[in-house]
């Protein structure tokens, strides 16, 4: 599964870790957040997130 970065802030989604505070289990692939999530640091939406 692919790290995503975000565009704004630098965060890196790693699918391994997920987003445990956010409610992502470890093992979710970026393609599988859903379309309301956002960056846990910056807020910034799943569209300003590039493949790293």
């Amino acid at each position: 599964m692919k790290r995503y970065v975000c565009n704004v802030c630098g965060y890196v989604y790693d699918p391994a870790q997920g987003d445990p505070e956010g409610g992502i289990p470890p093992g979710t692939a970026f393609e599988d957040l859903p379309d309301d999530w956002v960056c846990p640091i910056c807020g910034s939406s799943k569209d300003d997130f590039s493949p790293e």
